[in-house]
């Protein structure tokens, strides 16, 4: 379990993290003034993600949106959510997502986050002082006049709590992956169409870890099992699925392409 930590940790935070530009450790004597203010169009920030990092649980939800794929040596799940490195396609530009577009945990917890105090050796709540939505006043306080923190901010704890708790038990997933042998190096291929009709050459969009068919189709049915009831399973065919979502991802692409307007011809 995560420990339940509540603001007012002091220290040096190290580390990056995807959309957090300013971290810092939320403390009632430097923050006592601050809050949300309310936004109709409050992931703007998201815009730069196009890849956000998901926790197993997630899976199922996030599939129907797009490729749930593997990245790195620690094998990290991503929500694939754009072709190109900072275009998350799937936030419009007034900073509201696409409609039936899930939403993941990850996005939805900032601007708070847990990050390393290596002078105190804990984890302590930040906020990501370079949010747009974090001002003097908000009204969504952080603290209350007596400089404790709000049911607000407790909710967001708990929250942290919580994605912190699916964080690890994702980390045991990837584990059960591992100890299988059950990744492989895939490639998202997409084929252009020549104006004859015909197919053009195939075009790489992206090399990615998955879960190999194959490999699990050799598996033992006592090792199936195991999986069907430890839960691994079905999150293993959530990813599967969600690869269709390549597909979505280049045709999004090419729509939004061919609205662009085009050069008058010279």
């Amino acid at each position: 379990m995560a420990t339940d930590i509540q603001p007012g940790t002091g220290g040096q935070i190290t580390g990056n993290v995807l959309f957090y530009s300013k971290p810092e450790p939320l403390t009632s004597d430097q923050h006592k003034t601050l809050g949300v203010k309310r936004m109709d169009g409050p992931f703007g920030f998201a815009k730069a993600g196009h890849a956000v990092p998901l926790t197993v649980t997630e899976f199922p939800l996030a599939a129907v949106s797009g490729p749930i794929i593997f990245v790195g040596d620690d094998k990290m799940p991503l929500a694939v959510m754009g072709l190109n490195a900072g275009d998350n396609m799937f936030v419009q530009d007034n900073g509201i997502f696409e409609p039936g577009v899930y939403v993941p945990a990850y996005i939805r917890r900032y601007p708070f986050v847990f990050a390393n105090d290596d002078k105190a050796q804990q984890m302590v709540l930040c906020i990501d002082r370079a949010a747009e939505f974090i001002v003097e006043g908000g009204e969504m306080a952080f603290f209350d006049e007596k400089g404790e923190p709000t049911e607000y901010t407790q909710n967001c704890i708990t929250f942290c709590n919580d994605y912190e708790v699916e964080r690890q038990r994702t980390q045991g997933f990837i584990q059960i992956l591992k100890d299988n042998d059950l990744f492989e190096l895939k490639t998202a291929l997409h084929t252009p169409v020549n104006e004859d009709g015909t197919a053009a050459e195939p075009q790489k969009i992206a090399e990615y870890f998955g879960i190999s068919e194959e490999k699990l189709a050799k598996l033992s049915p006592e090792k199936l099992a195991e999986l069907r009831d430890n839960g691994a399973l079905g999150q293993i065919y959530a990813h599967l699925v969600s690869l269709v979502g390549w597909d979505r991802l280049i045709a999004l692409a090419m729509f939004r392409a061919s609205q662009l307007p085009q050069a008058a011809n010279a």
